[in-house]
């Protein structure tokens, strides 16, 4: 390692002052929602009809 070299954690949010951190933290619960919402979207979502008739097929 060259030396003047620093080495740093994988977790640089602990170094940021505790409004960042809450920021970052808002900004990952708002994107965890998003997520969660269009993946529950997705699953709800009806099998279109041609899809079913190939999926028999397949039997």
């Amino acid at each position: 390692m060259p030396k003047g070299t620093t080495l740093r954690s994988g977790d640089e949010s602990s170094k940021k002052p505790p409004a960042a951190r809450a920021k970052v933290q808002s900004k990952d619960r708002d994107m965890g929602a998003a997520l969660r919402t269009v993946y529950e979207k997705t699953v709800e979502e009806a099998i279109p009809a041609e899809m079913l008739d190939l999926l028999g097929k397949l039997d």
